[in-house]
């Protein structure tokens, strides 16, 4: 295998081992996430006496179901390509990678990662503000205290001042973050080429050395 197609392999291999990462981090991720948003659903407790806002549990009905079904196709994007991946890079030979469908479902599997890391992420924290919202509106105030604000409006007015700072830090991480790695990758793909080109380079004076000594080799034995 020339040094070329080893730098190849070399690359191949790192993006599998790549997506492999990202389709793990991503099924754990909506696994967890998705699991959470079930129980909040099934176990809060409301309160029949109580006239919520209709637009309060539309928004909790919704965004609890979108955070669910965004975290259930991410899981099943890593539950059906993991284990094609798994089983390529669990063979113990180079030329196994052409095997992986890691580079033809790219998209899929950088698709499931943002639904999982991004969006779902996302979704869970206003699934946290909106809970908070449908636990404690219903707490009636004391008698005994003054306050116009109830102790549950208070609370979840909290929550939310807490929460917002939160998603903006966030929004501004992801978009760094995302950012700087498509940067990375960039500068990554020119090192790349610079190095394959050299590797190219190379090759081809390994290549002219060796067809000069062949041809200079019978003339050494005839002076």
């Amino acid at each position: 295998m020339s040094l070329n197609e080893h730098s190849l392999q070399a690359l191949s291999w790192r993006k599998l081992y790549l997506s492999r990462a990202k389709l793990k981090a991503s099924s754990r991720t909506s696994a967890l996430l998705s699991g959470f948003a079930m129980v909040a659903m099934v176990e809060v407790q409301l309160d029949n006496s109580y006239p919520y806002p209709p637009a309060l549990l539309i928004a909790f009905s919704a965004c609890t179901t979108v955070l669910v079904a965004v975290h259930l196709f991410a899981l099943m994007v890593s539950t059906c390509i993991l284990p094609n991946i798994e089983a390529v890079s669990n063979v113990h030979n180079i030329n196994s990678v052409k095997e992986s469908p890691h580079e033809r479902m790219h998209r899929h599997i950088e698709l499931a990662w943002a639904f999982s890391t991004v969006i779902g992420t996302l979704l869970f924290l206003a699934e946290v503000v909106l809970l908070c919202w449908v636990k404690f509106l219903p707490v009636k105030p004391n008698k005994s205290s003054n306050n116009t604000v109830s102790s549950g409006v208070a609370a979840a007015i909290t929550s939310t001042s807490i929460m917002v700072p939160f998603g903006l830090v966030f929004i501004v991480f992801a978009v760094h973050f995302y950012r700087s790695l498509v940067s990375h990758k960039t500068d990554r793909q020119f090192q790349e080429l610079e190095e394959l080109s050299n590797l190219t380079r190379l090759q081809n004076e390994l290549d002219n050395r060796g067809e000069s000594s062949i041809l200079q080799s019978p003339s050494s034995h005839f002076p």
